[in-house]
């Protein structure tokens, strides 16, 4: 059994977000949401209410263990593009891409 999360379209490039979900995959809950708030990243305060917010479907929807899960799988996926303007000199200008994301979070019984 396994129980999921998504977060979409979060405000930060998938880059980055990829760099801490590196950090906490096939990790105990425990061991991975003390990572995330000891991480000093801007993708760990969201990235912890979304492991929050798998353990909470994993143990209200699929009546899982809470001491027992891990996290099986997360990864992240490039979300939509906003494209901005800024100015430059001598009329011309130049774009700014703001980077979105799609994180999914999958956790797991141990055996």
């Amino acid at each position: 059994m396994e129980a999921k999360a998504y977060l979409k379209y979060l405000r930060i490039g998938p880059r980055k977000v990829q760099i801490v979900l590196d950090q906490i995959r096939n990790k105990p809950v425990d061991v991975a949401a003390a990572i995330l708030k000891h991480t000093p990243k801007s993708a760990c305060e969201p990235l912890g209410k979304l492991l929050k917010s798998a353990i909470a479907n994993a143990s209200n929807n699929h009546g899982m263990n809470i001491d027992n899960l891990f996290i099986s799988e997360c990864f992240v996926c490039p979300g939509p593009i906003l494209k901005r303007m800024r100015p430059l000199s001598h009329g011309r200008s130049t774009r700014i891409l703001k980077r979105t994301s799609h994180v999914t979070m999958v956790l797991k019984e141990m055996e």
